[in-house]
């Protein structure tokens, strides 16, 4: 009789979390991953009260909170758990104690609460809290006021009372960014103007928004919204951070600005920060009332070591209450389409990510990140997308933290994009160090193209970063004084020449390789030159570099034009090709001895000669086979180049019974030395 056997039954396969499918490598780290991913779920959950309400729900301490005109009178709420008296004072009481105005706790809660009559307040008082503390007291601007402005003569800020007759009626309902793909000009609406001044609102949707649309950019990304004290602090020192910056305008002013953006197709976004604060106590949050601790971190952990600035406690509830609320504010009161989250690194890990080298994967996941931060950051992007699901989310962060912008359900942290950090350091470095007759193809193709398969990116050679007093942007690394003295046309050197051929070139590669968006700094696409160096002691306060010199762009006898044409025509030949951003980034060839490149994304094929010295003709390309037309030439004489080639002429490819099975053939070409071209498969 036959002995009876039975199967063994193989094992199941592990069900790896969507980050580590996408990345084996991150295996070691899964447990890591899949803590970070359930410590939100259920911070979610808490906060939701296991889904009986949303996260935006929770997310509505903006509504409840600050100075509201109610239909009868005024209601004033604050939270503030260790003070132990609030009166609110201004100039409708002298700025005095005054028993009408004194504030109540309510039982059992931190929050204090004023109910006032209509005629107690009117639009544009001046107002701040008087609170008290077990052993001291102080004046202090609202938490959640919406508008804060700053006297001329005494430099002194208070909150406003503000309550227009007229609301503001928005024109542009039902707004959709469009990310096909997202290019992004960075600005910041102080600097915006010629004049050596402070710029507003109005003047930059006057003046600057109609040059964005022309240039072809989808999307602005708005700096310094947020009220801070320094204007030097480039808006990344903030104190109020439900108040837009009165300095440049009213709130309704801002509004007509991005009402304004939206008619003409461009998106909005604001560079939030929620990565630390302000140390002021009167103007900002450093001691509200009593308890320095109240919003951030106790210890060793409340400053921040390089920033000079205190560093939020993203593990209490009533923290994530006003940051969460901050996110939705600005969505629905004006409009935002999203943000680009400053100083991510500096939030992730207790170092703040100061003199780590982030070598390897073990690096960030090794015990020194900030869950609770993490946590914050995961809840922000599923609020922003709960509010707005085509809302727009952009980490700022250096480290390489894997899963940034992965989806949530995947174990990342639900950004959409994150900044491509590496490139700018890259072209940088290259241009610092690098003679032209080294500069590889090789590398910077690695480099443009370098990027978690599972997250968009945002491309960008350089931003405000790279344009700020200490450094120089990459038209003044290339070119430097020259600029000053050779950028008329009737005057141009070689030196001029090769900083304007460069500078097409750099700017095409880097954008040709996106994978989601790109971005590009006010100015820069024309090479502003100089720094930005904002008022100061040491500047003698002047706004000589706190500007943008648009009349130069204008002036069609320098070359400033030229780079700007072309920026123009770039962004109109990449937009061309349908969903651009997705299609895949195809090598073609690259040979570092020649310093030629070249790659298609769909029917765009893309050829750089980056050799100072020499051209090429009849340089083949196995491509497929067709016909090819020249969309757009670096060396094109309406763009300040040579003119050499003859860009009206169809190139054919050449058969090759080789190739035949593949669909290729050859595509011989003319490139000149230190040029690049753009051509159309027909």
């Amino acid at each position: 009789m036959a002995k009876k056997t039975t199967a063994t039954k193989a094992p199941e396969a592990v069900q790896h979390i969507g980050l580590v499918q996408n990345d084996s490598w991150l295996e070691p780290y899964e447990d890591a991953i899949r803590g970070r991913h359930d410590h939100a779920v259920w911070k979610i959950n808490q906060l939701t009260k296991n889904g009986k309400k949303t996260l935006s729900d929770f997310a509505s301490g903006h509504l409840y909170f600050g100075l509201h005109k109610q239909a009868r009178g005024w209601v004033f709420r604050e939270w503030a758990p260790n003070a132990t008296d609030i009166y609110l004072i201004g100039d409708f009481n002298n700025w005095k104690e005054d028993e009408h105005y004194r504030c109540r706790r309510l039982e059992g809660t931190g929050n204090w609460e004023l109910k006032l009559r209509e005629k107690d307040l009117q639009h544009g008082q001046l107002y701040k809290m008087k609170v008290k503390w077990q052993g001291g007291e102080g004046e202090r601007i609202p938490a959640w006021t919406r508008r804060v402005v700053q006297d001329e003569e005494t430099k002194i800020f208070s909150a406003q009372v503000w309550n227009p007759a007229v609301p503001y009626v928005w024109k542009k309902a039902g707004f959709r960014p469009k990310k096909n793909p997202l290019l992004i000009y960075e600005c910041h609406v102080g600097m915006s103007q010629d004049a050596e001044k402070v710029g507003t609102y109005n003047e930059f949707r006057e003046n600057v928004l109609p040059r964005v649309a022309h240039d072809g950019y989808n999307c602005i990304q708005v700096m310094a919204i947020q009220e801070h004290p320094y204007y030097g602090s480039f808006g990344y020192h903030v104190s109020s951070f439900f108040a837009p910056s009165s300095r440049f305008g009213t709130p309704e002013e801002l509004k007509a600005l991005i009402d304004d953006a939206h008619r003409l197709g461009i998106s909005v976004i604001m560079d939030i920060v929620h990565s630390h604060a302000v140390k002021n106590e009167v103007e900002g949050l450093g001691n509200l009332a009593g308890d320095p601790n109240q919003f951030f971190y106790p210890g060793e952990r409340h400053e921040h070591p390089a920033w000079d600035s205190l560093c939020f406690d993203y593990g209490k509830d009533d923290v994530l209450h006003f940051l969460l609320s901050n996110c939705k504010y600005w969505l629905e009161e004006y409009h935002f389409d999203g943000f680009r989250f400053d100083g991510v690194t500096s939030m992730l890990y207790y170092s703040h990510g100061l003199g780590e080298a982030f070598g390897g994967y073990g690096d960030y996941f090794n015990g020194h990140e900030d869950d609770n931060a993490i946590c914050y950051l995961t809840l922000a992007n599923q609020l922003i997308h709960q509010v707005n699901p085509d809302a727009i989310t952009i980490a700022e962060e250096v480290s390489g933290m894997p899963g940034l912008a992965a989806k949530f359900d995947d174990g990342g942290f639900g950004f959409d994009y994150r900044m491509a950090m590496n490139i700018p350091d890259y072209w940088i470095k290259t241009i610092k160090e690098q003679s032209d007759e080294n500069w590889k193809p090789s590398s910077i193709f690695w480099e443009v193209k370098n990027r978690r398969p599972d997250e968009k990116t945002i491309s960008y050679c350089e931003s405000h970063d790279q344009a700020l007093v200490g450094d120089k942007t990459i038209i003044f690394r290339l070119i430097d004084a020259d600029m000053y003295w050779h950028f008329a046309k009737k005057d141009v050197n070689g030196v001029a020449e090769r900083g304007i051929a460069l500078h097409k070139m750099i700017r095409l590669v880097t954008c040709a390789a996106i994978n989601g968006g790109y971005l590009n700094f006010m100015g820069n696409e024309f090479g502003h030159p100089e720094w930005i160096d904002f008022p100061r002691e040491g500047n003698g306060w002047s706004h000589k570099y706190a500007r943008r010199q648009w009349n130069l762009v204008d002036n069609k006898e320098l070359c400033y034009h030229w780079l700007g044409d072309f920026d123009r025509e770039m962004l109109r030949v990449v937009k061309s090709e349908r969903n651009f951003q997705n299609k895949p980034v195809v090598e073609i060839w690259h040979n570092d001895g020649d310093q030629v490149l070249a790659f298609m994304r769909g029917d765009l094929l893309f050829v750089f000669n980056f050799s100072p010295t020499r051209s090429f003709t009849d340089y083949g390309f196995l491509v497929p086979t067709g016909s090819y037309d020249v969309v757009l030439n670096t060396d094109a004489k309406q763009f300040g180049g040579f003119g050499f080639a003859d860009d009206s002429v169809t190139h054919f490819t050449n058969f090759d019974p080789l190739y035949v099975k593949d669909r290729k053939e050859w595509l011989k070409l003319y490139i000149p030395a230190r040029s690049a071209v753009v051509l159309r498969k027909n």
